[in-house]
């Protein structure tokens, strides 16, 4: 399993304790230094979709400009790319498929 994140995100760094608790082998990829490239975004997107993987709450998100907010298609991968903290994560990579956040249905899906 990958878990591709943030260092010092805080739900990342639960998940990564939970994992490690629950002895889930799993590699952790920070956006930032391992950045995921332009076709990998373009599966995310098509697999979770724009509402599931942009973070439209944090704080990085409300300094972008309305055109970059209103980002579609491959000018919406370009801003991904160059803004990483904007995709909610973690993004959990396993043979299941992608999927993106810490609850405990996510917990429960990692689990089985």
């Amino acid at each position: 399993m990958k878990v591709y994140g943030l260092q010092n995100c805080d739900t990342c760094r639960k998940a990564k304790k939970w994992l490690e608790a629950e002895a889930i082998d799993f590699e952790f990829l920070d956006l930032r230094k391992s950045p995921v490239d332009a076709e990998t975004l373009k599966d995310w997107l098509s697999s979770l979709g724009a509402d599931r993987l942009v973070n439209r709450r944090g704080t990085t998100w409300r300094g972008l400009s309305d055109v970059q907010k209103g980002a579609e298609g491959d000018a919406l991968v370009a801003l991904l790319l160059a803004q990483p903290a904007i995709m909610k994560r973690p993004i959990f990579l396993t043979h299941n498929g992608v999927s993106v956040g810490f609850d405990d249905k996510q917990k429960q899906a990692l689990v089985n």
